[in-house]
């Protein structure tokens, strides 16, 4: 078939512009958004093989989120994470990397001919067939620092014919509205999660967002704190000490995020982190042994974490933990027009109160006896205290198997990067090509 016989069917691709409009005012989330617009695109009759989508995130750990729809495999999904290294040789070789620094909207080219092809991708996709490829920079507008940006690419006979062009670039802006629209549902919710967690983040997204709006919930808590961090910060310098405190909070906290639990607030050098149960035996007693065995991966974690601090010349990285089960309040507290999501409660007090007597008793982790009775297995028993605000004296306690030697689970979560993709580095330079000037931002690229 000709590119001059093809035809588009305006009916079919309306019926598509249709759909994205549906899908952004029902608030379907981006990867909805971008499979539902591939497939129906080519069962309208367009001869796509490939298509390639990269949005920019505003996000605290991610750049970018990339897909990639193939009409042979279907679609797959990949975040682009923050990554302070070089930028590799196949992002300058890229057609993205092209249209950014020539500061223009579109690049086509024809694939299927003999002999070397401009952009090493070309070589790729012409092994799989493709015959003919178009990339495109779509910014959302106005003052966003958000944009797509992808390629559409085809293995028919006579590549893309003008109709084609046209329905793509007609479609490609209503794919940018509801792309736009999910985006930025996306970054809300990133944001609320992020800096508030799932939980909370979600029932702030659900309306709870007046002073005094909050819940009482039980659950099995945890209190860490780094010990003598004043001694680091002076020691080692205000960057130094941010770059520990990080440290230390990857490889202490990230155990209590995961499994059931969640990290409520970070306090300074400290965090504050939540197993919610129900207020039977059972519950209870699941939420508590779920937090223990956190405690255990917690403390290897640390310990490798000091092992290379030793490497470096750099002293231990000491801490304390408290453990208790009891009732939190958590809610929105402060001022009418500035508020912050918190917890609060008795039973939050009593367990920095916990947290506290590791010094005292010179042990990473203590537990108060609820919590020890729920979690079963082999404690000693430290002796009897009186917490402040607390009317009895609290008896507290040591995990018998409290030594750092649990399995190091997840490797440490240290990520290895082998170069970012073409996908990463474009929506990295656009978002930052939006407050910079273009050439100076590709000229650091070139470094």
């Amino acid at each position: 078939m000709s590119t001059t016989q093809f035809d588009v069917s305006t009916i079919l691709l309306d019926k598509v512009a249709d759909w994205l409009t549906q899908t952004s005012l029902a608030g379907d989330n981006l990867e909805t958004i971008v499979r539902g617009f591939c497939e129906r695109i080519a069962a309208a009759g367009l001869p796509i093989a490939r298509v390639n989508l990269s949005f920019s995130m505003l996000h605290p750990l991610y750049d970018a989120l990339g897909f990639t729809w193939k009409r042979a495999s279907g679609m797959s999904v990949e975040g682009y994470r923050h990554d302070p290294a070089g930028k590799p040789e196949r992002f300058l070789l890229s057609p993205y990397f092209y249209l950014l620094s020539n500061n223009l909207e579109h690049l086509r080219r024809r694939i299927d001919v003999d002999g070397p092809l401009e952009f090493p991708v070309l070589d790729e996709l012409k092994q799989e067939g493709v015959t003919d490829y178009l990339a495109f920079l779509q910014p959302f507008g106005g003052q966003s620092t958000q944009g797509m940006m992808g390629s559409w690419s085809t293995d028919s006979k006579e590549g893309f014919s003008d109709a084609m062009i046209a329905a793509l670039l007609r479609l490609q802006n209503h794919l940018a509205v509801a792309a736009k629209m999910a985006v930025l549902g996306k970054l809300a919710d990133n944001m609320l999660t992020t800096y508030l967690g799932g939980n909370a983040g979600k029932r702030v997204l659900n309306g709870q967002i007046r002073r005094g709006d909050g819940d009482t919930i039980r659950a099995a808590l945890v209190m860490g704190d780094m010990r003598e961090s004043t001694v680091l910060a002076e020691k080692e310098g205000r960057q130094a000490y941010i770059d520990t405190l990080n440290h230390f909070f990857d490889a202490i906290a990230a155990p209590f995020n995961r499994g059931g639990g969640e990290i409520l607030s970070f306090m300074g050098d400290g965090f504050l982190a939540v197993y919610p149960c129900g207020r039977h035996k059972d519950p209870s007693k699941i939420a508590c042994q779920t937090a223990l065995n956190a405690v255990f991966k917690a403390q290897a974690r640390v310990a490798e974490l000091n092992k290379e601090r030793r490497k470096d010349g750099l002293g231990d990285v000491r801490y304390g933990i408290g453990l208790h089960v009891g009732n939190v309040m958590f809610g929105n507290v402060g001022l009418k027009d500035r508020l912050t999501f918190s917890a609060f409660g008795s039973a939050v007090n009593e367990v920095q109160r916990l947290q506290g007597l590791t010094k005292k008793y010179s042990r990473e982790v203590i537990a108060s006896q609820a919590f020890a009775t729920y979690c079963g297995g082999d404690w000693v028993t430290l002796g009897e205290e009186k917490l402040r605000g607390v009317g009895q004296k609290v008896t507290v306690l040591l995990p018998k198997s409290s030594e750092p030697t649990a399995q190091l689970d997840d490797a440490y979560d240290q990520v290895t990067y082998d170069g970012l993709s073409d996908a990463e580095q474009v929506m990295l330079l656009h978002r930052d090509a939006k407050t910079q000037e273009r050439r100076p931002m590709i000229d650091k690229f070139m470094q």
